[in-house]
């Protein structure tokens, strides 16, 4: 296997499992909202953890994220470049979910599922990998906000995708 893919080897691993995850939601859950409520409330969760994903890769670029998780594994840094394409791709694909969520497009539920789980992963992982580093690690400031998000959106996804979401919504 070549340096340049091992890189993101830790990160695949990670973001692997998550969009695993988010793809079983996304097919075993379906789409069964009928409550405009519950449809709104995920929406204006999701706008937000999305915002609050770009503080925090604005965190993780100023601080040198991309070269101090592939570093812990003794392996070079990921290329600037390729970070921020990484990250920003991801922020509007996760911007064009919210959009697709609001008009009610079951696509866009695999998107947010990720999102709501790579964000409560972000926010167990990155204060583990400052203790696994000593110290301060890149994204550590923002991650708890983001994994808090990742839970109310997850919870939201929950009862947007739920048998009985038309239930009692008068």
């Amino acid at each position: 296997m070549s340096e340049p893919f091992l890189r993101f080897l830790p990160s695949a691993v990670v973001l692997g499992a998550a969009a695993m995850v988010a793809l079983f939601l996304t097919l075993t859950r379906g789409w069964a909202a009928e409550c405009g409520r519950y449809v709104r409330g995920a929406v204006q969760v999701a706008l937000v953890a999305t915002l609050f994903q770009a503080v925090h890769f604005t965190e993780e670029l100023a601080t040198g994220f991309h070269q101090r998780l592939p570093a812990l594994f003794g392996l070079g840094p990921i290329s600037v470049p390729v970070f921020v394409a990484f990250n920003v791709g991801w922020l509007v694909v996760w911007g064009l979910s919210v959009w697709g969520l609001a008009g009610r497009y079951r696509l866009a539920l695999f998107p947010l599922w990720f999102l709501a789980i790579g964000s409560i992963t972000n926010g167990v992982a990155h204060p583990l990998l400052s203790v696994w580093a000593g110290g301060y690690f890149p994204g550590v400031l923002t991650s708890p906000v983001v994994g808090v998000l990742g839970i109310v959106l997850l919870k939201r996804l929950r009862m947007v995708t739920s048998r009985t979401a038309g239930v009692g919504c008068g």
